[in-house]
């Protein structure tokens, strides 16, 4: 693989995980004195860069006791590598794990590292690319966000989510699927809960970007 380098005008000590503290267990979390430092500059290969979390919102490292703390998630999207983040382990795993799998594949099917506790039933394609992942299990109820990328288009996926949405006999559902969006809800009781969502990826041409929020027991 090619190696990348980045460029950074000022000390950088390390990284810090950003957009999933919000799912963090609150007594983890130490209340610290930091600055924002808007005035920082980077460079990826050459070229300047802009930090911005999942949304595209605009991002500032963070300054603290001298050090510079850059978000892992934009860091990780800029060197094109997978953050996956397990608040059951408290764990946050850049690039892929050091688990694997064995045994047959499909040709159509997805066959890398899934999220711990999305079923190995709901669809994922061939050429996904795992962006973020957050898994939680707590009261025998386990929850998975995770965000991909694929080079299929919104047209072809929400009919193979539409299609798990009926072998899961999901009743409460709402389905707005086109060329340009897609936004899938489905529900069954307190049994199981499904949100999709996705988009063309406004960083890359030709590839979406898609959202899952998945909950079961």
């Amino acid at each position: 693989m090619k190696s990348k380098k980045m460029v950074i005008s000022a000390a950088v000590f390390g990284m810090v995980l950003t957009g999933s503290a919000g799912v963090y267990a609150g007594s983890n979390l130490e209340q610290i004195k930091a600055y924002l430092n808007n005035g920082l500059k980077i460079e990826l290969n050459g070229s300047a860069y802009t930090l911005v979390d999942g949304n595209g919102a605009k991002q500032a490292p963070i300054t603290y006791k001298g050090s510079t703390y850059l978000p892992v998630r934009s860091i990780a999207d800029a060197l094109n590598v997978s953050v996956t983040y397990d608040a059951g382990s408290s764990k946050v795993t850049i690039g892929s794990s050091s688990s694997t799998g064995g045994g047959g594949t499909d040709s159509n099917v997805y066959t890398g590292q899934r999220p711990k506790y999305l079923p190995a039933d709901f669809p994922i394609p061939k050429d996904a690319k795992i962006k973020e992942t957050v898994e939680n299990n707590r009261d025998n109820k386990k929850s998975v966000y995770f965000v991909y990328e694929t080079k299929n288009g919104l047209d072809s996926l929400g009919v193979s989510y539409k299609a798990y949405f009926q072998t899961k006999e999901l009743t409460d559902t709402s389905e707005d699927v086109s060329s340009n969006s897609l936004t899938m809800v489905g529900k069954k009781g307190d049994d199981l809960a499904v949100t999709i969502t996705g988009a063309p990826d406004r960083d890359k041409d030709g590839y979406y970007e898609i959202t899952v929020v998945w909950s079961g027991k």
